[in-house]
């Protein structure tokens, strides 16, 4: 069991992940400010503190503050790359997997599965209300943000399951015999990690739904698959469709993407709309997989 082997490894030592999570955090600090740097020259100082999360998101080129909003992701999935390796005396394939090598055909499949349903939501919306989408194709600013995306955003998604599946989990793994504990952890820190979100603003807290519920279907892949394959080709394709699928003036991504969403969202269907599909992969991965002994795998204290 890929934990309980991460466990094993080392020796239960929580205060080698406490410093690496400290480490981690700042350097996620210090890689934002170039972001706020360049806000900060846009707009003056002295303005600064009359922007919200949309004004901060729209003070740029949105082109400009994808890559700024990225960067940070970038440098941390590399700098954990470095203390999974110093610090913790892990090869990339035994922090990543079970198994003796990353299953590219995992990642593959987790990135075209969660394309499939994206795009079905997307076009089943245009078909009942094509008033909520606006055409918003412009070559050349969509030909940029492309290149953007698809060298950028694996990325971020990436580091953020380095951080939340792997280094996270497997750190707490270090403090719990049961995994509960460090999938409910996990879970609830990744939802919560959006509470700053302009999507809240919006919509209100009740949208966290979807971003907890997210977590808890990142954890379950992850701890049912024994790896991070299936959670990292997710999560890549997740993020990437929407920045170049469909923007709007109130979200985290602002980009130049296809179709411009100028509906008047509804809280209920963004909380709570992925929760079928959330179920549908996740009987699709369990029969493709052959999972079995669900509570032993999320709950339990299995041997590794």
């Amino acid at each position: 069991m890929h934990l309980e082997k991460i466990k094993v490894h080392q020796a239960g030592r929580f205060d080698r992940y406490f410093i690496g999570f400290l480490l981690i955090l700042f350097v996620f600090f210090v890689a934002q400010l170039p972001h706020l740097a360049a806000v900060i020259a846009k707009v003056g100082f002295n303005q600064l503190d009359q922007l919200d999360t949309v004004g901060i998101l729209q003070a740029l080129p949105s082109n400009t503050t994808l890559v700024l909003m990225l960067f940070p992701f970038a440098v941390v999935m590399w700098l954990i790359l470095v203390l999974v390796r110093r610090l913790h005396g892990l090869s990339p394939i035994l922090f990543i997997t079970s198994r003796s090598s990353i299953d590219w055909k995992r990642v593959r499949f987790g990135f075209l599965s969660v394309a499939v349903v994206t795009l079905f939501m997307f076009c089943l919306g245009l078909m009942v209300a094509p008033d909520d989408f606006q055409w918003n194709f412009d070559p050349k600013s969509f030909a940029l943000l492309f290149v953007i995306a698809i060298f950028l955003i694996p990325l971020q998604t990436t580091a953020e399951e380095f951080f939340f599946r792997g280094y996270l989990m497997q750190g707490l793994g270090q403090l719990f015999s049961s995994r509960l504990f460090p999938f409910l952890i996990t879970s609830l820190v990744f939802g919560m990690m959006h509470y700053g979100n302009p999507e809240v603003d919006k919509l209100g807290s009740l949208v966290m739904v979807s971003y907890i519920s997210s977590g808890l279907f990142l954890g379950m892949i992850t701890l049912m698959d024994e790896g991070l394959e299936l959670a990292i080709g997710y999560h890549a394709g997740n993020n990437l469709l929407v920045a170049l699928l469909l923007t709007s003036d109130w979200t985290a991504f602002q980009t130049n993407s296809l179709f411009l969403d100028v509906s008047s969202p509804n809280v209920y269907v963004y909380a709570f709309l992925p929760l079928p599909f959330f179920v549908l992969l996740l009987y699709i991965y369990s029969k493709k997989y052959g999972w079995n002994n669900w509570r032993q795998r999320l709950i339990g204290s299995p041997k590794a």
